[in-house]
Formats: structure tokens, C-alpha cells, sequence
């Protein structure tokens, strides 16, 4: 499905429903909250650092003053904040609608780990992400149900060496990376097939933005700085916006955050994956993403699944949401 110019602007209404964002607090995921508001939801923003969360609140407001937000903790490298951040919602009852799974850590140039002693960005791009989804099933299944978890071009070079997952022999930056996206991708095809099988009211898809001017980089330049072809030329293209590499290659935040949003839209399948419809799937308007061989290896996927439940502990309760 090709959708020649979709805008965040044929979002429909999201009045009543409630929706939470990781890593909102500034680049792809600040956008996405933004729009969300605008279309009327309550947005969760999520973030390690509760000083960018205001700070994306007042961005928020600025341009959409009628905003109905606020700023949740959480923190996708420690399991314990992934529980508590659960467990408060859940306290209060919160019904989710929508879950944009979209925080993420690109390429530091040396392995780090998280608070839980996984590679750092496996265990957050992935496994913090499959903890939190796990975690807020329930509240997901009273509510609307759409999970949207970001991948990326990279997803198409990624491996999963399960011998290694945790990158303790052999560490290489955008490697990682790449496996971390390839394993985003793979659980969100797994989750659909998951709720289906169980008659579960969960509508799971997946979307990458192409090459955007994402806060990833100068997050991730804060870690130790990022490496890898690709890094270096989109830190390049990043650093001359408005230049010549940047328009070939790329596109700005705003357009970035739209396969996410198109995710969203009535036009969007569970299983659907979303991107880019420019020259590779770098820049363009929203449509149907092509999905690397690998993420469609259900026994990948699988594998994948029940070595994520071992590490995180956490195993999704689906007699509870069918």
C-alpha cells in the first residue's frame, strides 16, 4: 500500500484514548507525542531524565496549547524502572490505547551494558521494550491495544547470534545495533502472531522513519562516541541541515515521525510494517515498508521470544487479555 502524501494531519481523532511514548522527550519520540496530542489523546511521555521531560511539556504546549500530557520516569535500561513505571500505571488504573515503542540507543563505540548486565543496546532497544509491552498487556488490552514498535533500515543488516546476544565475546557498534533493530522488527511480527493465536485484543505494528534527524545520534555521542559508516554520514548530514547530503539522504524530524503516526491510522494492518516510500526507503511520505527475510523467520522469532522472557523474567500474561 503506497499512500502518496499522508500527513499527521489525516490522523483522526484520538479524543478518549490514552496513549504512552518512550523516549518522548525530545527527537522522533517528542514529535510523535505532539501529534498525538494535537489529534486529542492524553500522551504519556516517557524519559530517563525528568528535567528533558518538562522541558518536552513546554514543547508540547507551545504548539498545542489545548494538550492533555504529562511525564512518566522510566528508564528502558534498568528493569526495575521498566516495573515501577508498570506498576504505577497500574495503580491508577491507566487503560492503554496506544504504545509507541520508539526509545533507543545507536552504535556507542564501546560495549556498555544496563543496569541488568545486558549489551546496552539490545537490552534496551529490545529487551527493555519487551518487558514494558509484557508489563502493560493488560492495560493495553482494556483499551484499544496498538503497539507500534520502531525498527530502522538497519534492521536489514542485523544478525542474531543467540550464542552471544549480549555482544560478551564480540562487541562491533553498528553491529549491535543492527541486531537490536532486526530483533524490534521480529518481536513485533512475533507479538502479532502471539495475540492472534491467543484471540488477544492487541493490534501490534512496526514502522522505521528512514534517515531523520533523530536525537539517537547526539544521544547516543553522549555514551561514547558513535561509529560506523552509516553513523558517520548521517552525524554528517545531521550537522548541515538544510545542505545538499542532508536533502539527498535524509529528512527532518517532522517527516521522520510519520510512518510511526501512519501506524496509527484506520489505513494501518496488524503485522503491517511502515516506512519511507522514497529511494530506499530513506525519506518520503508513509506507506508499507519492505521487511528484511530475517524478521519474517518465525522460528527466529520465536527463539528470540522465549530467550527475551528468560532474560527479562517477564512473561506475558495472555489468559488475562484474551
Amino acid at each position: 500500500m503506497t499512500t502518496a502524501r499522508w500527513t499527521a494531519s489525516d490522523l483522526p481523532s484520538l479524543e478518549g484514548q490514552t496513549a504512552l511514548v518512550t523516549g518522548a522527550t525530545g527527537g522522533l519520540g517528542l514529535e510523535v507525542a505532539r501529534e498525538l496530542a494535537r489529534a486529542g489523546a492524553h500522551v504519556i511521555l516517557t524519559g530517563r531524565d525528568p528535567v528533558k521531560g518538562n522541558r518536552a511539556l513546554v514543547s508540547v504546549r507551545a504548539s498545542v496549547p489545548n494538550a492533555d500530557l504529562r511525564f512518566n520516569p522510566l528508564d528502558l535500561a534498568a528493569l526495575s524502572s521498566i516495573r515501577a513505571a508498570a506498576d504505577s500505571l497500574r495503580a491508577t488504573g491507566t487503560k492503554l490505547d496506544i504504545l509507541v515503542n520508539n526509545a533507543g540507543v545507536m552504535a556507542p563505540a564501546r560495549r556498555m551494558t544496563t543496569r541488568d548486565g545486558f549489551e546496552l543496546q539490545f537490552g534496551t532497544n529490545h529487551l527493555g521494550h519487551f518487558a514494558l509491552t509484557g508489563l502493560l498487556l493488560p492495560a493495553l488490552a482494556q483499551g484499544r491495544g496498538v503497539v507500534v514498535t520502531v525498527a530502522s533500515l538497519a534492521a536489514w543488516r542485523g544478525k542474531m547470534p543467540f550464542d552471544d546476544l549480549n555482544a560478551r565475546r564480540r562487541y562491533g557498534p553498528f553491529a549491535r545495533y543492527s541486531q537490536s533493530k532486526l530483533a524490534n522488527l521480529a518481536f513485533a511480527l512475533e507479538l502479532d502472531r502471539r495475540a492472534r493465536v491467543h484471540g488477544a485484543r492487541i493490534h501490534s505494528r512496526a514502522a522505521h522513519p528512514g534517515w531523520s534527524s533523530s536525537d539517537i545520534i547526539a544521544n547516543s555521542a553522549a555514551l561514547g562516541e558513535a561509529s560506523g559508516r552509516v553513523a558517520r554520514t548521517l552525524r554528517k548530514a545531521q550537522k548541515s541541515i538544510g545542505g545538499a547530503v542532508f536533502r539527498l539522504l535524509g529528512q527532518d524530524v517532522a517527516h521522520g515521525a510519520l510512518p510511526m503516526l501512519y501506524a496509527l491510522s484506520p489505513d494501518a494492518l496488524d503485522s503491517g510494517y511502515y516506512g519511507p516510500q522514497g529511494a530506499g526507503e530513506r525519506r518520503g511520505f508513509p506507506g508499507s515498508a519492505a521487511i528484511p527475510p530475517a524478521a519474517s523467520d518465525a522460528v527466529l522469532a520465536r527463539r528470540l521470544w522465549e530467550v527475551s522472557e528468560e532474560l527479562t523474567g517477564v512473561r506475558y500474561d495472555w489468559e488475562t487479555v484474551s
